[in-house]
Formats: C-alpha cells, sequence, structure tokens
C-alpha cells in the first residue's frame, strides 16, 4: 500500500457520521488533560517580548495571548489564533538572524509568558540546510510543531486534522502579523521535517509540520547546525501514545510532485483597524440570522482567493451555502459559480453535525480538496480558514470554525466525493 493510500485511510477512519457520533461518544479523562503550554526550564535564557520593537511584535501578533476567561476549577487563555476546542496543540520555533532587538540564534515563543526562550547562539551554522538552501537567510525562519495528545486527548483519532487546521490558523496569523509589519513570506511545506524533529529531541511526542520564511539570501555560505543539546521537554505534561496519528504523520510528511506559488496576496486593510481585529478576533457561539450584503460577501470572497505564496500550493474547493445574502439567490456556490440553487441552509445545520450555527449563518461554507499532500492541503485550508475569521470580523461579521461535520453526507450534498477539510459559518 503507498503512503497516500495509508494517509487516505487515515481520512477514511476519522470520519463522522450519523451512526459513528451517536455510537461513539466522546468521553473526556478530566484528571489527565494535557497543558496547553510548553515551557523550556529556567537556565535557558528568557526575553520578555517588548511590543515598541518592530520585530518583538511580530512574533507577538502570531500567536500572543489576547484574553483570560474563568470558568470554576478553570482557567482559559485565548490567543491571537484559534484552536479546536481551545486545546492549542502547535508550538512556534524559531531562527533569527540580522533581526534588530533579536540576536542570533535559535528560539521557542513561550506564549505562556509572552517571552521568547534563546534555545542556542549561532554564527556559522543555522537551518538553512534543512531547506535546501546553501547560503544565509537573514530575517526570520518560523517552525510549527504539534504536540498532539493536546488534540487528541478529546477528538481521539481525528486529532490529527485539528493539528494541521490549527498550524494553517497559525500560518495564518503570520500572513497577518507580515502584513502588519510590512514583510513578505513564504510557506514551506516540504523540507527535511525527520532530521528537525530529532534535532529539537521531540521523541515522538511532537512534530513539525510547516516552515515560513521572512527571509532575504546572503552570498555567504552556510553550515547546517547539526546540535542543540536541548531536553525532552513533554508539552502536553502527560501523554498518551496514538499510533494512528503516528502513522498518518509519516505517511505524509513527504510533499510529492508539488506546485510552487511564487505570487503574493494583495490585502488593502487599514492596519491600524485590522491590528484591533487580530488582537479582539473571537469565535461566534449563535447568529442572530441578519443577513450580510453582496458586496460584503464578494469582498470576503475576495480575500479568500487571493494567492498564498508557498513551495507546495495544494488546490482547495471553497463551497458556499447561501443562507442570508442580500440580492444573492439562495443556493450553493463552488468557488464563485452556483451549482444549485434552492433554500438548503436547514441541511447546512445538519451537515455541521446538527449545530445551529450552520444554518442561523449568512453563509456556511465547506473547504474540499482532492490533494494527495494531505499535511499541505490541510494547513492551506487553515490559512483559509484564518483569512475568512480576519475578513469577516474586519466587516463586524462573525465568524466560527466548524471541524466536525458528517465528511460522506457533505459530499453527496455537495455532488462530489472529495475530501472534506473544514467548515465555517459566517453571519450576524
Amino acid at each position: 500500500m503507498s503512503s497516500f493510500e495509508n494517509f487516505f485511510n487515515y481520512h477514511m477512519q476519522t470520519k463522522h457520521s450519523y451512526f459513528s457520533v451517536r455510537s461513539f461518544p466522546n468521553r473526556l479523562d478530566w484528571d489527565n488533560q494535557p497543558k496547553a503550554f510548553k515551557t523550556y526550564p529556567n537556565e535557558y535564557k528568557k526575553i520578555k517580548l517588548d511590543l515598541e520593537n518592530e520585530n518583538h511584535s511580530l512574533i507577538f501578533y502570531i500567536a500572543g495571548i489576547t484574553a483570560k476567561k474563568t470558568y470554576p476549577g478553570v482557567e482559559y487563555y485565548l490567543r491571537i489564533n484559534p484552536s479546536a476546542g481551545a486545546l492549542y496543540p502547535n508550538e512556534i520555533y524559531f531562527q533569527s538572524r540580522g533581526n534588530i532587538g533579536v540576536e542570533d540564534g535559535i528560539y521557542h515563543f513561550d506564549i505562556s509568558s509572552t517571552s521568547i526562550t534563546l534555545l542556542k547562539n549561532i554564527e556559522d551554522s543555522g537551518f538553512e540546510p534543512y531547506f535546501g538552501l546553501e547560503n544565509r537567510e537573514n530575517g526570520f525562519i518560523f517552525l510549527i510543531s504539534s504536540v498532539y495528545y493536546r488534540s487528541s486527548w478529546k477528538y481521539k483519532n481525528r486529532a490529527f486534522r485539528y493539528c494541521l487546521l490549527d498550524a494553517g490558523h497559525i500560518l495564518g496569523s503570520i500572513e497577518a502579523s507580515s502584513y502588519l509589519h510590512n514583510k513578505n513570506y513564504d510557506i514551506v511545506y516540504d523540507f527535511d521535517k525527520s532530521s528537525l524533529n530529532k534535532l529539537f529531541n521531540f521523541d515522538n511526542k511532537e512534530f513539525f509540520t510547516s516552515a515560513v520564511l521572512l527571509t532575504y539570501n546572503t552570498s555567504k555560505k552556510i553550515n547546517k547546525i547539526d546540535t542543540l543539546d536541548l531536553p525532552t521537554v513533554d508539552g502536553s505534561n502527560y501523554f498518551e501514545k496514538n499510533d494512528l496519528i503516528e502513522k498518518a504523520y509519516e505517511d505524509s510528511i513527504k510533499a510529492k510532485d508539488c506546485k510552487k506559488e511564487i505570487s503574493l496576496p494583495s490585502f488593502s486593510f487599514n492596519k491600524s483597524y485590522f491590528k484591533e481585529v487580530i488582537l479582539n478576533r473571537r469565535s461566534i457561539r449563535e447568529f442572530a440570522k441578519q443577513s450580510i450584503s453582496k458586496v460584503e460577501f464578494e469582498s470576503i470572497l475576495n480575500i479568500l482567493n487571493q494567492p498564498i505564496s508557498s513551495n507546495c500550493d495544494e488546490k482547495i474547493d471553497i463551497y458556499c451555502v447561501i443562507n442570508r445574502v442580500k440580492d444573492m439567490k439562495l443556493g450553493i456556490l463552488k468557488n464563485t459559480e452556483y451549482i444549485k440553487e434552492g433554500d438548503f441552509m436547514n441541511k447546512a445545520g445538519y451537515l455541521c453535525l446538527e449545530q445551529d450555527l450552520g444554518k442561523s449563518s449568512a453563509v456556511t461554507f465547506f473547504l474540499t480538496s482532492n490533494s494527495k499532500n494531505y499535511q499541505a492541503m490541510y494547513q492551506k485550508a487553515g490559512i483559509l480558514g484564518h483569512r475568512l475569521y480576519l475578513a469577516s470580523n474586519y466587516l463586524g461579521i462573525g465568524c466560527s470554525g466548524i471541524g466536525a461535520y458528517y465528511d460522506d453526507e457533505v459530499c453527496e450534498f455537495i455532488g462530489e466525493y472529495t475530501q472534506v477539510l473544514y467548515a465555517l459559518a459566517i453571519g450576524k
């Protein structure tokens, strides 16, 4: 069996259906709930982020804490990036070279303390060779990892999907922060993840899924950094191995037949207001069943359809169930063209595991793909989801990501047998 068949098999095994949801209810072990933050020991130097420093601000606006919610016996810290179930399975590492206010080195973003942890100083060695680069790159190289048990504690086998979608949201946050700070970015899915996992001593409890280069090339040759001497730091406090997730990761680790996208997106947000939108982004819990305008919907679609610069760009189809958009017919769009007309709001709600969000929205989105590069396509769906959050919120429209849906019934509904990656709803 090929690696594609193996991870496609993973997708098949993690589908939701009306029967599976009722036959296999999720029972959570609250005594073993994983922690949502990873922190390296105190002997490593920690630098508090100063938001007056442009480069510190760039890092903060990727995944910084924006609010705290307290319930009896529980505290939740909300971040710039959304996460399924507020479990935040992803960590952020980066290489800094030639950046004002951030000395040259390898770092971990310690989100819990709004600081960065210096793991190792660098001079003539670095990450560049792991990306097939021979010369020194000045700027930032960000690495996104997944501590998968944070998600599998609740979502079991399906958690790999959520890890990738959440990683995509972080990539979307990097895109937004790059826009705020006038930097260009390039997402990399195809790089030597296995060697970097070993370099960071992750011990299979954590793994890299993507990287982003905010760099410029120099003519100076660079050596591969081949040791960090890091301790294995458990980012979940309690760990339960999941063979299916680990197999799916290994089977999808190598991207094949990639199509590179070199174009950059073109946004025209007011940056001062956009910064407020980023800080105040939230997932809406219910809609008032109010309509949005056709102009608002089309401007949101325009943002979604902007290019995403990466070394492995996968085609994502965007299906839109039009429920409440002024001057637009009820029905289903595939990308920008109607494929069905009619009132499907109740059906959309049913498909989203009978959640009211799917039917009380102005528009319910289903993102799908037939790609064979599983990690790249899922993370791109997360980027599109993040764009949808920010573009909608910028216009005063609420948004909510919906990671759970009846997979095969969505395919039947849209008339295409494909991989359903993400559902989202927007409205007022």
